[in-house]
């Protein structure tokens, strides 16, 4: 067993959640540290176990276990020597009370659990003990009867706290009556009784400034008349630490020198807890025990994945006419997780776990399990996916006894098919006769036709419906599966001649191998195009603008000048298409040039054509600026 199978199977997944079920930790780390059997004696003994406790949990009855999810913590603190506190004495002595609880308990239901009433009989009472912790100490407080020293001690006390609160409380009285305190309360201050006076009376009051407040406001006095007192009841209380823990330190040794008759019942409570978890488990999958046997057989009668939800149940025999199985069917089918589902289940068992089945199932009790499952790629060795595959495969080879269960899923594939195909058959041959059970998944036609022909293999499906081109995940004995591709491809309508031609090739594969020529057409080549002729005043469409203009000029082979609101704009003139020529927008002999212009650069002009004397020196100043400003 390795930690490898038990990751690709998930059981650890599985142990974990049983392990959370726990109530001490002490049950928890003996459960880490433990592993599936592969002892026919110890998985039965397992089984026994987790039956009888299932029993009890099913009748809605409750162990006693009380005290018992601290009691690591405080076995190690005593076995290092350290001192119980009067509350976690209360704890312990709880759970030592427990021991006579569980041993009655299991003593009214031996008839019905009698491997568990057989442990819980060797629980030792702890009566003195108990006792003892009782007298003295009451929940998280050492009782004033523990000791008549003490006793005197808290009388001594009381005594002195009465006469510090009747001396505080009548200089209390006169300072109220005076206005020298905020609050008429009595404080204590680093284990003294003072007053709070405020700072500008704190003359008025006889005794020793103890604190001073954040703000400098309060002063807290310790009056001269308690002072004497204040000395007295911190004594007391040192002697009543002293003697406290006297008493403590004599009931924690009192455990101590049990520890050992202590140490034996823990380990039998912690085995009842770590049982009453793998039961606590199995009632949550709804698992009941099942059937064991030395023959190496596999009988599942509807047997559920426990991780899966509404999984499939199910159905298989091997081992008894048969030891290998090679189960073939489409992708998807749960071919993968019926490999999961056989290990897990066999792995559940031998850690003493019930499974959820018909009623009918046996599992044989293999001494080693091994799986080859998944995309075994590994980046950190550069691995192919095949050639980790084949090391997982020798390693197994290199393992095999009597008595193994090995699994395979598609084994063979990540390579050359035919190659696969031999070297999986081989393999399979070589563990077959080191006397293992083998259960591979395949798509290969010719290990499926090695299983046919294989005396002691049978073949199994993967149920496929029809109708809805959807997996059953049903296993079907005694059946070869299809990758149902023809299937698919007819209700996916590719011709019938190339379906026909498909089937007959896996009969004999004569294809069709002669060349086809194919006449080689001349396609006409297509003059470039020019480019358009615009004139000026045509409306047209710049695609670079998305917007129409005029046409008012060519710049070069390439580009274009348009008019937009009288802008003049620089264009690509291939990217210009003609919207309305100029022949269908203005009458004949029209001015195209007042196209371009405005209505003042217009009149402007005209006015220069007939003489104006205005326009004129508007003219001349024009120029005088432009000479301004070379």
């Amino acid at each position: 067993m390795n930690s490898a199978l038990y990751e690709a199977t998930e059981f650890t997944k599985v142990k974990q959640n049983v392990i959370d079920r726990c109530i001490s930790d002490y049950a928890k780390e003996r459960l880490a540290d433990k592993q599936p059997a592969s002892s026919y004696k110890v998985v039965q003994k397992r089984l026994t176990e987790t039956e009888e406790a299932l029993a009890i949990l099913n009748s809605n009855q409750h162990v006693p276990f009380m005290g018992l999810s601290q009691i690591k913590y405080l076995s190690k603190k005593i076995e290092k020597g350290a001192i119980l506190e009067a509350s976690e004495l209360t704890e312990y002595s709880d759970f030592l009370r427990s021991f006579h609880l569980i041993a009655a308990f299991f003593e009214k239901n031996q008839y019905q659990t009698p491997t568990l009433f057989r442990y819980a009989n060797d629980l030792t009472e702890f009566k003195k003990i108990i006792a003892s912790i009782q007298e003295k100490v009451d929940g998280n407080r050492v009782k004033d009867e523990a000791s008549r020293e003490l006793k005197k001690i808290r009388g001594k006390i009381t005594d002195i706290q009465a006469r510090i609160e009747k001396s505080c409380d009548k200089l209390l009285k006169k300072a109220t009556a005076n206005g020298w305190v905020q609050d008429r309360l009595i404080v204590k201050k680093e284990d003294r009784y003072t007053l709070p006076i405020q700072s500008t009376f704190q003359s008025k009051i006889a005794g020793t400034i103890i604190e001073r407040s954040n703000r400098g406001t309060t002063v807290f006095i310790e009056p001269e008349s308690v002072r004497k007192l204040n000395d007295q009841l911190i004594i007391a209380k040192s002697e009543e630490t002293a003697e406290i823990y006297q008493i403590l330190a004599t009931l924690t040794g009192m455990i101590a020198e049990q520890a050992t008759a202590i140490g034996y019942c823990i380990d039998i409570v912690v085995e009842l807890d770590s049982i009453f978890a793998r039961g606590k488990y199995s009632q949550s999958i709804d698992g009941q025990k099942i059937a064991i046997n030395e023959q190496e057989e596999l009988i599942f009668d509807q047997v559920k994945h426990p991780l899966l939800q509404d999984a499939v149940p199910l159905d298989l025999t091997l081992g008894i006419d048969n030891r290998g199985l090679i189960i073939t069917g489409p992708n998807a089918g749960g071919k993968t997780v019926v490999l999961k589902t056989i290990a897990l289940v066999c792995l559940m068992t031998g850690f003493g776990l019930c499974v959820n089945h018909g009623g009918n199932s046996s599992i044989g009790v293999f001494k080693k399990i091994f799986i080859d499952i998944g995309d075994q790629q590994s980046l950190e060795n550069s691995l192919s996916t095949f050639s980790a595959h084949m090391q997982n495969i020798s390693y197994i080879l290199h393992q095999i006894t009597d008595n193994t269960l090995i699994l395979l899923d598609e084994f063979g594939s990540g390579t050359e098919p035919n190659e696969g195909a031999a070297l999986a058959i081989a393999t399979m041959e070589y563990m077959y006769k080191k006397k293992a059970t083998i259960i591979a998944t395949t798509h290969y036609g010719e290990i499926k036709d090695f299983a046919l022909n294989h005396e002691d293999f049978q073949t199994a499906a993967m149920a496929f419906d029809s109708a809805t081109l959807t997996p059953k995940y049903q296993l079907l004995l005694n059946q070869v599966g299809q990758s149902n591709a023809f299937w698919i491809a007819q209700k996916m309508e590719i011709y019938p001649e190339i379906l026909q031609s498909a089937r007959q090739y896996l009969v004999d594969k004569n294809y069709t191998t002669a060349k086809i020529e194919r006449k080689k057409t001349q396609r006409p080549i297509k003059e470039a195009s020019s480019q358009p002729v615009f004139q000026k005043g045509d409306r047209v469409w710049s695609q670079e603008l998305k917007q129409s203009g005029l046409f008012y000029s060519y710049q070069d082979h390439d580009h274009a000048q348009i008019s937009i609101n009288k802008q003049f704009y620089t264009v690509l003139l291939k990217r210009l298409t003609l919207e309305i020529s100029r022949e269908h927008l203005y009458p004949e002999n029209y001015d195209l040039e007042q196209l371009f212009v405005d209505f003042h650069e217009r009149k402007f002009n005209r006015d220069i054509d007939r003489g104006s004397k205005k326009a004129q020196k508007q003219l001349r100043k024009q120029a005088e600026n432009r000479k301004d400003n070379r």
